[in-house]
């Protein structure tokens, strides 16, 4: 099925808990999912999973998964922290109700490169969006971990 996917990362999260100890670290974290997941509703997201202090959530629009990871950034500086965000549209395959596949690594591949309060969208999710009244900057072609092409990234501005 075509999907947009979307990771998130907490920027320098280790620092954040050691800083906080396991305690605090452990009602940020509850906070930080709770507006995620306000966000993901908002926008039609569907949580796939989550890693620590990531998400990994999928939707059937890019447009809604730019809208959510701009929710998402904009909800999380209350906390005091940066999130790093990554979409990419294509086609998945769904096992055990979660999309997986290329398209799914591309997407976290895109995520990783990102900086503090950064969406890095793939050129596919740029042209679907064309239109749609975001503003991109190029950020140029990035080779990803493990995938044999390199891949047009652009910020959303």
């Amino acid at each position: 099925m075509l999907s947009t996917v979307l990771f998130t990362d907490i920027i320098d999260s280790t620092t954040h808990q050691a800083r906080l100890g396991d305690r605090d670290w452990k009602r940020l974290i509850e906070r930080h999912n709770h507006l995620i997941r306000e966000a993901l509703f908002t926008w039609r997201g569907q949580e796939n999973d989550t890693a620590g202090d990531g998400f990994y959530a999928t939707f059937d629009g890019p447009a809604r998964a730019i809208h959510c990871a701009k929710a998402i950034q904009e909800r999380v500086r209350d906390l005091r922290i940066e999130v790093r965000a990554g979409l990419h549209t294509g086609e998945c395959e769904v096992v055990d109700g979660k999309c997986t596949g290329i398209s799914v690594t591309t997407g976290a591949r895109i995520a990783a490169l990102a900086g503090p309060s950064q969406i890095l969208v793939s050129q596919t999710v740029k042209d679907l969006v064309a239109g749609s009244g975001f503003t991109f900057t190029d950020q140029g072609e990035r080779e990803l971990k493990g995938l044999p092409d390199a891949y047009r990234l652009y910020s959303i501005s």
